[in-house]
């Protein structure tokens, strides 16, 4: 489909990594195919509660994001992850000229959309735009403190004396809430709610290996055990 685009300076540093949330089969795997001959790593799902988890729990520099799909619209899509401070962008693909969709889209959060028919090219230079755009942004930080660190809630880096460690969405927002309820045990299903914005299922282990992941990254600034199992109970910041 024409001359590849390669992807901007900052793949020189890291592969870049895009989630690609399209219902569409032709369609989702032209712009995986398009994207990963470009250098990006995709990660691919044709549904929207899943990109929703994905996004969450992975870190992402783009999502690129179909405008419907199965269980719940692309604008539904964007307003979960910015109800729970996921800021990855959100290139929006379109197949309707409707203008109110796409404003629905944009006021859910949606940074850029993507009129159907496009060509890869055009594609690949929109993500790059955007990158370009998110790169050079001006920086409005959010630090939440403790008396032995500190959590930039926007980069999601935890700082322990000049040490620092970059958490994933999930773990930031784990995180920031057993801080914001430090001394207090707190419940699975309160976490869960809060967390991951729905119900608690009875069967579900994500706690425990979110847990799990941020006590090491804990440990390996440094610092103490500070998330404590309550038996029964639920956990505890201290």
């Amino acid at each position: 489909m024409g001359q590849q685009i390669t992807c901007i300076s900052m793949a020189c540093e890291k592969m870049l990594k895009v989630l690609n949330i399209h219902d569409e089969p032709a369609l989702g795997e032209e712009i995986t195919s398009g994207l990963r001959s470009s250098g990006y790593s995709v990660d691919t799902t044709r549904l929207g509660l899943a990109g929703v988890t994905r996004a969450m729990s992975h870190d992402y520099d783009v999502l690129v994001l179909g405008e419907t799909l199965p269980d719940i619209g692309g604008p539904a899509v964007v307003s979960a992850l910015r109800g729970v401070g996921v800021q990855t962008p959100v290139i929006m693909v379109s197949g309707t000229a409707d203008i109110e969709q796409r404003i629905q889209g944009l006021r859910a959060g949606a940074d850029d959309y993507l009129a159907m028919p496009f060509s890869r090219e055009e594609m690949l230079a929109r993500v790059a735009a955007l990158l370009r755009k998110m790169a050079h942004a001006p920086y409005s930080g959010a630090i939440l403190r403790t008396n032995a660190f500190e959590l930039d809630l926007i980069k999601r880096i935890l700082t322990h004396r000049q040490r620092k460690q970059r958490l994933l969405p999930t773990e930031c927002r784990l995180l920031e809430f057993m801080i914001r309820h430090s001394g207090r045990t707190v419940t699975r299903s309160e976490i869960f709610e809060a967390v991951w914005m729905h119900h608690l299922d009875p069967e579900t282990n994500r706690i425990a290996v979110h847990v799990g992941r941020l006590r090491k990254k804990l440990a390996t600034l440094g610092l103490p055990p500070m998330i404590l199992t309550v038996r029964g109970s639920g956990y505890r910041f201290e």
